[in-house]
């Protein structure tokens, strides 16, 4: 699979980031700094969100 982005994977899963966020015990607020790359994702919710969004970290980490 190609890489995809954090919002890509997200909105594939038809989650809002608010939504997102709640399942991750972080704010919204956070979920859009990942995603703008203003902030980086720590393992532990790399994780997570691999696993809610139904991607592997490859999906995300790894270059085209």
């Amino acid at each position: 699979m190609a890489k995809m982005t954090l919002e890509a994977a997200r909105i594939n899963k038809h989650l809002t980031q608010q939504e997102l966020a709640e399942q991750m015990g972080v704010s919204r607020q956070t979920v859009r700094k990942w995603e703008s790359g203003e902030q980086k994702m720590r393992p532990v919710y790399l994780f997570m969100f691999c696993h809610l969004t139904e991607t592997t970290e490859d999906d995300i980490l790894l270059p085209e």
